[in-house]
């Protein structure tokens, strides 16, 4: 019972490290939040920026990793 437990917590720790490593390093990857679709709008004092594109791809990335798992698990 434990062990898939501490199987899951392993899974769910690497998850969020990988996250954080894509955060810490967004700027830098090629396609960090500069996707045509990527919406910033730049007024006196404030400033919106909208990813949508990047969402949609890191959306589809997760879905696509997340179903391989599934499938061949």
């Amino acid at each position: 019972m434990y062990t898939q437990l501490a199987k899951l917590l392993m899974i769910m720790g690497g998850l969020l490290l990988l996250a954080g490593v894509v955060l810490y390093f967004f700027d830098r990857l090629p396609f960090g939040g500069h996707l045509p679709g990527d919406f910033v709008v730049k007024k006196k004092g404030f400033t919106l920026y909208f990813p949508l594109a990047t969402s949609l791809v890191l959306s589809l990335l997760l879905s696509l990793v997340l179903w391989l798992i599934m499938r061949f698990r």
